[in-house]
């Protein structure tokens, strides 16, 4: 069997856990062993079942070669546990896995994971909200109107309206667009934009739009810095002072000038430790529980990374402004980190990058749910923003620009409609123009006698001319 590449799309970690158990069923060579004087027919050993999953998932596009054995173990755990395997007694249900010489069988049938049919629907088109409409309670029928004394001069006024003789006047809703307008808008094309990136029919069944903050994509873009970071409006929100102090130091390393006390031997393990335990103690990761399934989703685009770069900038303009800059900060030193040659190894087992990744995966995307996968999901993830964090959590500006031409034509069309003699006069088109500023008669320039003069003719002899 072969391996696919699980696209963009719903249920995408529940079709990557059916999609690797099939793999590992059909690749994991069974044979006899022994074990206690007693023979047993198509089994394996745990430290075999390790080796050629590891093997299977670092060949695998979906994950790739930087999932660690450890990693590979963990997921055993989680296959022993979900009876994707068992004991030679036939015993599952616990993560009791080791990589050592314990025997392990397949079950006849390894449970695959259900999920719903993919509906049937058409392309979904994101509308943008009609501001002609008058606002809800501010229809005519509910206008107030002060109670006044009827004269001769209004009781004929009303009177000729009533018969007919002079048309009633109604209320012409002309609303210039407001800051809300305007969020709404960037909330819509951002929406749309991403959908057509990861090349889904609806954002439905990987997104909960209703979710998303306008107002947040809108700080997002606008309040930032000169780094491209994200300024706070909530400055009870930014990271602690110490903890800032903690990250400067390992990714300007071997530079600490904002910690005075010395260093010592290990002095820098100790600082990496307190940034690893501050971002483990929070409640919900820096990417929320709310957007894990687009941010799996958009992992399926990672064979294309123009195309993955995109998704990934537009995801992160949906997350609230004081997870976004938090992202940006911890993404920046973990890069910064995993290229400093000065800085001392920070284990003794692990590479810096894969320590990096490691330990910080679960606190920037996990799910709110048990995900067997999403240790694994959150490690490609990770990776891949490292080593390209400086575009990706950058405002993208081909969508910015697109966004602030819509807005300029949204505001001219409302204001066209508001006070159209004004709007042709100062935006005059081709055909009003010509009224507006008629042509003046061209008069033709002067004949210059002199051009009238034939060209100089050179002398030439004829017959009867003499010597």
């Amino acid at each position: 069997m072969e391996p696919r590449l699980v696209g963009p799309g719903p249920y995408r970690a529940t079709r990557l856990w059916n999609e690797i158990i099939e793999l590992f069923r059909a690749g994991m060579p069974l044979r006899k062993h022994r074990c206690r004087f007693k023979s047993y027919e198509r089994c394996f050993k745990a430290s075999e079942a390790v080796d050629c999953l590891h093997e299977l998932l670092g060949s695998n596009q979906n994950f790739g070669p930087e999932v660690t054995r450890d990693q590979t173990v963990k997921l055993l755990k989680k296959f022993l546990k979900n009876h994707v395997i068992e004991d030679i007694k036939g015993r599952w249900g616990k993560e009791d896995f080791e990589d050592d010489g314990h025997l392990y069988r397949f079950p006849p049938s390894s449970p695959l994971k259900s999920y719903p049919k993919k509906p049937s629907c058409g392309k979904e088109v994101i509308k943008f909200p009609d501001w002609n409409e008058p606002k809800a309670g501010c229809s005519q029928e509910h206008i107030p109107v002060k109670s006044i004394a009827l004269n001769s001069e209004l009781w004929y006024k009303r009177h000729s309206i009533a018969i007919g003789e002079v048309p009633a006047c109604k209320l012409a809703f002309r609303r210039e667009l407001t800051q809300t307008n305007i969020e709404e808008i960037w909330k819509s094309m951002t929406l749309s934009r991403l959908q057509k990136v990861l090349g889904l029919d609806s954002l439905d069944e990987v997104l909960d739009t209703k979710l998303v903050n306008s107002k947040h994509i809108v700080q997002n873009v606008y309040n930032v810095n000169k780094q491209g970071i994200v300024t706070l409006e909530d400055k009870s929100k930014e990271l602690p002072h110490w903890i800032l102090s903690a990250m400067k130091c390992l990714a300007n390393w071997p530079s600490c000038s904002d910690l005075k006390q010395p260093t010592y031997s290990g002095f820098e393990r100790d600082v990496f430790k307190t940034i690893v335990d501050y971002f483990g103690q929070m409640k919900e990761p820096l990417l929320t529980f709310h957007f894990f399934d687009i941010f799996v989703s958009v992992l399926g685009l990672l064979q294309k990374p123009s195309k993955a770069v995109e998704a990934l900038q537009i995801s992160c303009l949906l997350l609230p402004p004081e997870n976004r800059k938090r992202l940006q900060l911890l993404v920046r030193m973990m890069a910064r980190i995993s290229l400093n040659q000065d800085l001392p190894p920070l284990s003794e087992s692990v590479r810096t990058r894969t320590l990096m990744v490691q330990v910080f995966s679960r606190c920037i995307l996990c799910s709110k749910d048990e995900i067997d996968l999403d240790e694994l999901l959150a490690a490609k993830l990770v990776s891949f923003l490292m080593d390209n964090y400086q575009e990706i959590l950058s405002v993208p500006s081909a969508l910015k620009s697109s966004i602030e031409d819509h807005v300029v034509h949204f505001q001219r069309v409302q204001f066209q409609k508001s006070y159209p003699e004004v709007y042709r006069v100062r935006f005059p088109s081709p055909e009003t123009e010509a009224m507006l500023f008629p042509e003046k008669t061209k008069q033709k320039p002067p004949i210059l006698m002199w051009a009238f003069k034939k060209p100089f003719q050179p002398f030439h002899r004829t017959r009867s001319f003499r010597m």
